[in-house]
């Protein structure tokens, strides 16, 4: 028998975050978060309560710990699609249905408890928060900012009667490929400097990037608020995200596009790939981890996308051009292999045109799936 727990201590909520690592640690292709940072969101400090509630909970059979998932009522969200649905987050669990089935029924009590007709996930507090249950990549690993899971969890959720709201798919992009075409980059990225009174900002100190960090984050707001399920940041998450992301900053695979008066309107952010630290770490940067990962970010041969936005204003204007131009010219000198994407929505037509002529190759793909659970 299943014996479900909601998490309440935080012993409870070490063991609910901790789950995963313990559960893929001998999975080659999983990459563990940054364990702290996964601790804090469940925490009672996390920025996101401010419209959102939420539970976690454990799966126990017959005295071990089989499964764990989360639930995530997000007020800003069902406001603003009109919406009223709960989140799920978090979800792992052994191959065993009685399990699943446990741990989705904590979440759709819950759900109708607080006036819910639908679930649908998996998602986060944010839009920058692990989204989109792995449905096909499972040989390839993943990155530390998306989720890992077997290929049984998609055969459960159908089982469990959810079906596919949204896919994201994910790219990988050669250099050597995109090498040959840098030329007509290169091209447009000259005109469009030009012609739009643009210019690269300079990052010389790692004190001048939570400026810029918190810019474009503010950027994000505006260029990402019709993605699918996407609320604005309030200020306090814009400030714990900046502090997240600065210390993964290097100059050479950052790109901030800039107007004549100083303001932010375009950006590329990726990061060296950090995903054998992490593993060895198992996401916890203190006190070793954090040397780890910064000898990683010199030493990897590879790239991960974070964030790349260009304000509406200046979209088909050949901005994305500037972007690419730079990171491919960095890549070479770096002797960069490859960069992978992160998960973008299938129908995001206009992102996969930009991409087109470096050959990408999709190889993940991400589901987002959704339950009606009620009629009201």
């Amino acid at each position: 028998m299943v014996e479900i727990k909601e998490v309440k201590t935080r012993k409870e909520r070490k063991r609910f975050v901790d789950f995963a690592n313990i559960m893929y640690q001998d999975v080659p292709q999983f990459v563990p978060s940054f364990y702290g940072d996964d601790l804090a969101d469940w925490g009672p400090k996390n920025p996101a309560l401010a419209y959102c509630e939420r539970k976690a909970f454990l799966a126990y059979k017959d005295g071990e710990c089989v499964g764990r998932i989360g639930a995530i009522l997000s007020h800003a969200s069902n406001e603003k699609c009109n919406t009223k649905r709960m989140r799920f987050s978090q979800v792992d669990f052994i191959d065993d249905f009685e399990v699943s089935k446990a741990l989705f029924k904590a979440v759709e009590d819950y759900a109708l408890e607080k006036g819910c007709n639908e679930v649908h996930g998996p998602l986060g507090f944010t839009d920058l928060d692990r989204e989109g249950m792995l449905v096909e990549g499972f040989e390839e690993r993943s990155l530390f900012f998306t989720y890992y899971n077997y290929p049984y969890y998609n055969d459960h959720l159908v089982k469990l009667g959810y079906v596919k709201d949204v896919d994201w798919v994910e790219d990988k992009l050669y250099v050597k490929d995109a090498e040959e075409v840098q030329d007509q980059y290169r091209r447009v990225a000259e005109f469009s400097l030009k012609h739009n009174n643009l210019h690269i900002a300079k990052l010389n100190k790692q004190s001048e990037y939570p400026s810029y960090v918190k810019k474009f984050f503010n950027l994000v707001n505006i260029c990402y608020s019709k993605l699918y399920s996407t609320i604005e940041l309030t200020e306090e998450q814009i400030n714990m995200y900046a502090k997240k992301f600065s210390p993964l900053i290097n100059p050479d695979f950052v790109c901030f596009v800039m107007d004549e008066e100083e303001n932010l309107i375009a950006f590329g952010v990726l990061a060296m790939s950090m995903g054998e630290a992490l593993k060895k770490t198992r996401g916890r940067l203190f006190p070793t981890g954090w040397a780890r990962v910064l000898r990683s970010l010199k030493k990897s041969k590879s790239l991960e996308t974070l964030l790349v936005a260009v304000h509406p204003d200046y979209q088909k204007k050949g901005v994305n051009a500037i972007l690419i131009d730079y990171i491919l010219t960095n890549s070479i000198r770096h002797n960069i292999e490859f960069a992978e994407t992160g998960p973008q929505l299938e129908l995001n037509h206009d992102v996969q045109a930009q991409l087109k002529y470096m050959q990408p190759q999709t190889f993940k793909r991400r589901r987002c799936y959704i339950k009606k659970i009620s009629d009201k």
